[in-house]
């Protein structure tokens, strides 16, 4: 199974959003087949086969993700991220302020889906090859 080592490997090729779907595809590669992304703080939860579990470290301060979200920033905050315009944490402060509690990447089907605080659905996006 992957090592949160080498997770942290894919992790420091990211500089934007642009390199996402490279990301993706290296996740898939150790063998993770999910993960949880916490606004509130940028900690993640790796899932692979046979229910095993990664968990990183918080990687900023803690945000406050507002109640109320709004879908048109959300995909404001996802073109400008994904544009290559704004690094990891502005993109986590922009989610925050849009009230995604968390997103979820399933490489078995190469979705994101962007939760509220209630656990609904925003946004589901696919992950470009």
């Amino acid at each position: 199974m992957f090592t949160i080592e080498e997770i942290q490997v894919a992790v420091e090729k990211i500089n934007t959003g642009a390199d996402f779907p490279q990301f993706a595809r290296d996740l898939k590669e150790i063998g993770v087949t999910r993960s949880d992304v916490f606004v509130m703080n940028g900690m993640a939860i790796y899932y692979g086969k046979d229910d095993f579990v990664v968990e990183g470290p918080p990687v900023y301060e803690n945000l406050i993700v507002e109640q109320e979200s709004s879908v048109p920033d959300l995909k404001d905050a996802l073109s400008i991220h994904q544009n290559g315009e704004t690094d990891f944490q502005t993109f986590c402060r922009q989610m925050a302020a849009a009230g995604v509690e968390k997103w979820i990447i399933d490489l078995s089907t190469m979705k994101v889906s962007y939760l509220d605080m209630a656990g609904k659905e925003l946004i589901v996006e696919h992950i470009p090859n």
